[in-house]
């Protein structure tokens, strides 16, 4: 199974997921032709998509998923609560490309399996992707981080992780207060520290490659989303590079392609 974050952060997220016979995508938002390009890009093509799998209905989210599904005939999933709220804006696609998700996927030999985050949308989730005995997980636009979480992704091959902003970069920063309460209220998004205390959770049991994404704009950088998370991995007794594989995704460009 080989993995590639097109890209990720608070313009913009797509990641790519394949294997020998089937290939899907986990939000698209951005637009078709860059996140087609990106995948040109990388080797690979856009016409071999067989699905869409959509966290939550925010735009950085679903900005190309319309136009993917109706340029490539490919179909969306999303649970109903999300289906409802994106419908508006992703326009008119094939009936039979709408697919309500609420408890697992089998795409041709990847098995997608949905689980409940913390955001403010309507029902958002975050995704373990299985093949044979090899696990994805991506979690991003938490606010919060409960037992539930830490056990879906518990014992992953490789997890997405978002770590969002710093949270003094925050509150000395130019947000007006409702909006900064938004990011670090319990509906918002992920700090570094709360993804270095998470990590340091789950990769004592088994999580080889750990990549940090949807870093904000406004609020972080990736050298300090990296040490931060470093230093608290450390501070766990854990080693980084060598030992667990911690890298990050980008906003603009693709990461490397992992091979699982």
């Amino acid at each position: 199974m080989e993995f590639c974050s097109l890209f990720s952060g608070s313009s913009g997220n797509c990641q790519y997921i394949k294997t020998e016979n089937t290939t899907i995508l986990v939000d698209a938002g951005l637009s078709g032709k860059k996140i087609q390009q990106e995948i040109v890009n990388i080797g690979e093509d856009p016409k071999k998509i067989d699905a869409i799998f959509i966290t939550h209905e925010h735009i950085d989210h679903i900005q190309g998923a319309g136009i993917m599904s109706r340029r490539l005939n490919v179909p969306v999933y999303a649970n109903k609560k999300t289906w409802d709220a994106m419908y508006p804006y992703i326009g008119n696609i094939n009936p039979e490309n709408i697919k309500i998700l609420e408890e697992c996927a089998e795409i041709g030999d990847l098995s997608v399996m949905p689980f409940d985050i913390s955001h403010d949308s309507a029902h958002p989730v975050g995704y373990n992707i299985f093949y044979k005995n090899k696990k994805i997980s991506i979690v991003t636009d938490t606010g919060c981080i409960n037992e539930l979480i830490i056990n879906k992704i518990m014992n992953s091959d490789l997890l997405l992780i978002e770590s969002n902003h710093d949270e003094d970069m925050v509150l000395i920063g130019p947000y007006p207060w409702p909006l900064k309460r938004r990011v670090l209220g319990e509906f918002g998004h992920m700090s570094n520290d709360t993804a270095g205390d998470l990590i340091s959770k789950v990769v004592k049991r088994g999580t080889e490659i750990v990549l940090l994404g949807h870093l904000s704009k406004e609020n972080n950088f990736p050298q300090l989303a990296y040490k931060t998370v470093e230093n608290i991995l450390k501070e766990n007794s854990i080693d980084v590079n060598p030992g667990i594989c911690l890298e990050m995704t980008y906003r603009d460009k693709s990461s490397k392609i992992y091979e699982i």
